[in-house]
C-alpha cells in the first residue's frame, strides 16, 4: 500500500476519533439534544472498507453513523451542523444524528431502525444491476441486526439476484447492553452467509490494514460479478450503547482490555510499520484539531431551521409529488 494511502487512512481514523470526542463534549454541554451514538474503538471499520470503495459506491449505514459519512466525504462541519440540529446540516437540521444524508456522495443516509439497512441496500443494489452498472452498495449493520427478519429476506433475495452488495457487520459484541452470547444461538455471524449460497468471511476489525485488504478484495469480487458478500469485522465501541448509557454493564476489566488493543493503540505502537514517525503523527493530530474546531465553529453560527422548510419536506417527495396539499404560512 502506498505510504500517502495509509496517511491518509491513519488521518481519517484521528479525525473519527476527535471529531465523536468533541461531538460528546458538546453535547454533555447542553450544546444539542436527542439521541447520540458514539463510534470509539470501531474506527477502524469505516476507515478500512471506505477505502477500499469507490467514489461511486453507494453506503447504507446505521444510526451510529458519523464516521461512516465523514470518510465517505462528507464535509465535518455539514455533519456536526446536522448533530446541532442547524439548517447547513447534511439533513438541513431535520435528521440529527442517526439521520445523516448526501444524496451526492451516494451516502443514502443512516437508520434508526434495526435491520433497516438490508431492504435499502438491495434496493439500490437492485437498480445498480438494472442499468448494468460496475457500482457496489456497502450496508453496515451491528450484531444484532443479524437477527430481524429483514437480515434473511435481504441476504435471499441479494443471493438470488446476484446483487452487488457487501454486507458489513460490525460485531461490536454488544446489542445495547445484551452480549452477544445471550442473543444468538450462533454468535459467528459470517457463518450465516452459507445459508445463501453467498461468501462470508471474519476479520480484526480493530486493525485497519486488515479491513482495508479483505474489503478490497470482497468488493473486487463483487464488481467482477461473483454476487453479494458477507463481511464481519470484530470490533467493541469503547461507550455506552448512547450517551445515555453508561455501560455499567461491562466490566471495567473488559473495556481496559478492549482499549489496549483498539486501532489508534495499535498505530501508536508501532509506526514504523506504517512509514510514519511521532512527528508526522502530531502534525495529523494537528490538522485534524484545526478541522474539528472548524466544524463546531460552523455548526454554532449556522442558523436552525424554520417551519416553512418542515413542510416542504413534508409535502414533497424526491419527484416532487405533492403528497399532502395544505396552506400553510411560512415564517
Amino acid at each position: 500500500m502506498e505510504r500517502e494511502q495509509v496517511r491518509r487512512m491513519v488521518r481519517d481514523l484521528l479525525l473519527a476519533r476527535r471529531f465523536e470526542e468533541r461531538a460528546g463534549q458538546a453535547y454533555s454541554e447542553g450544546e444539542f439534544g436527542g439521541f447520540l451514538h458514539l463510534y470509539p474503538g470501531e474506527e477502524a471499520v469505516a476507515v478500512g472498507v471506505l477505502h477500499a470503495a469507490e467514489p461511486a459506491d453507494y453506503v447504507v449505514s446505521t444510526y451510529r453513523e458519523h464516521v461512516h459519512a465523514l470518510v465517505k466525504g462528507l464535509p465535518p462541519g455539514r455533519v456536526m451542523a446536522e448533530l446541532y440540529g442547524r439548517r447547513e446540516g447534511c439533513s438541513k437540521g431535520m435528521g440529527g444524528s442517526m439521520h445523516l444524508f448526501d444524496r451526492e456522495r451516494r451516502f443514502m443516509g443512516g437508520y434508526a431502525i434495526v435491520g433497516e439497512t438490508f431492504p435499502v441496500a438491495i434496493g439500490i443494489a437492485y437498480g445498480i444491476v438494472m442499468r448494468k452498472l460496475s457500482e457496489a452498495v456497502i450496508c453496515f449493520f451491528g450484531e444484532g441486526a443479524a437477527n430481524q427478519g429483514t437480515f434473511h429476506e435481504s441476504l435471499n433475495m441479494a443471493a438470488l439476484w446476484r446483487l452487488p452488495v457487501l454486507f458489513v457487520c460490525e460485531n461490536n459484541r454488544y446489542q445495547i447492553g445484551t452480549e452477544i452470547h445471550h442473543q444468538a444461538a450462533i454468535t459467528e455471524i459470517y457463518k450465516r452467509a452459507c445459508a445463501y449460497g453467498m461468501p462470508g468471511e471474519s476479520a480484526d476489525g480493530m486493525d485497519v490494514l486488515a479491513v482495508h485488504e479483505i474489503a478490497q478484495r470482497m468488493l473486487r469480487a463483487i464488481r467482477s460479478g461473483q454476487g453479494p458478500q458477507l463481511l464481519e469485522l470484530n470490533t467493541y465501541r469503547f461507550r455506552g450503547h448512547s450517551m445515555a448509557d453508561a455501560g455499567a454493564y461491562r466490566p471495567r476489566a473488559e473495556v481496559e482490555a478492549y482499549e489496549q488493543v483498539g486501532p489508534l493503540r495499535r498505530l501508536e505502537q508501532d509506526l514504523s510499520a506504517i512509514g510514519l514517525d511521532n512527528s508526522s503523527m502530531q502534525q495529523l493530530r494537528d490538522e485534524v484539531e484545526q478541522i474539528v474546531e472548524e466544524a463546531v465553529a460552523f455548526a454554532e453560527a449556522s442558523p436552525a431551521p424554520i417551519m416553512a422548510q418542515a413542510w416542504d419536506a413534508l409535502n414533497a417527495n424526491r419527484r416532487h409529488e405533492i403528497l399532502i396539499r395544505q396552506e400553510y404560512p411560512h415564517d
